[in-house]
């Protein structure tokens, strides 16, 4: 698997490039935006991990570049968790964040978390369908009546949730606690109905009558009969 590491702290660059080539990962590292960009175009990448702050540029800069490639997860290593800065990078696409300090397992657990995401490391299907609206879980993409339909890491996380558990009633918990690794403490239950709300608004022929993502009143929301 082969990871492009940004991150213009050489000391904690290198260490993170030891510590990941241990647990048998390919690490491509650039120290700015510049080589980074260079990477991307000339390199096949699986994931992506860009710290927020670099000396040309930031990782949303990066994240938006990585977005326009295709859909290759990206998690960002941060050393600010504040609300504004996580909601920002997640709305612009991003999978997950760390923030620093962090230990190795930690983040080799996030990686892993966001890899199935995408199923890289699943047997489940990789063609998922709802109504008119297609998943392809080995690129993470969206379609509608064969138009790429563009969600943020929380929407698709939010649809699949949906997607894998056809016609059967979810919970605002149990979908809360399925995107809970994603947002941490910045999910919360007015959070969720704004997300339903964004994705029927992308997904559905009229978001006030929704067909594909059905409010259940007083027990959650489903798909399907």
């Amino acid at each position: 698997m082969k990871i492009l590491l940004v991150e213009d702290d050489k000391t904690i660059a290198s260490g993170l490039e030891y510590s990941m080539k241990q647990e048998g990962f390919t690490i491509i590292l650039c120290y700015d935006v510049s080589t980074a960009k260079r990477a991307l175009r000339e390199t096949e990448i699986d994931l992506c991990l860009f710290d927020l702050s670099l000396p040309d540029g930031s990782g949303y800069d990066l994240c938006k570049i990585t977005r326009e490639k295709g859909n290759i997860p990206v998690i960002f290593l941060t050393a600010c968790d504040d609300e504004v800065n996580v909601v920002m990078g997640l709305d612009m696409g991003a999978d997950d964040y760390i923030t620093k300090p962090f230990r190795i397992r930690e983040l080799i657990s996030r990686i892993k978390s966001v890899m199935r995401r995408y199923g890289k490391h699943s047997n489940s299907k990789n063609i998922l369908e709802l109504n008119n609206i297609r998943i392809n879980t080995l690129n993470a993409k969206v379609y509608k009546n064969d138009k790429e339909i563009t969600l943020t890491a929380l929407e698709y996380r939010l649809l699949l949730s949906f997607a894998n558990n056809p016609g059967q009633v979810l919970s605002r918990n149990q979908l809360l606690e399925g995107i809970w690794d994603v947002a941490g403490d910045f999910v919360n239950d007015n959070t969720l109905t704004v997300y339903i709300k964004r994705i029927r608004e992308k997904l559905e022929d009229d978001p006030q009558k929704p067909r594909i993502i059905k409010t259940v009143r007083g027990m959650g929301y489903k798909v399907g009969d």
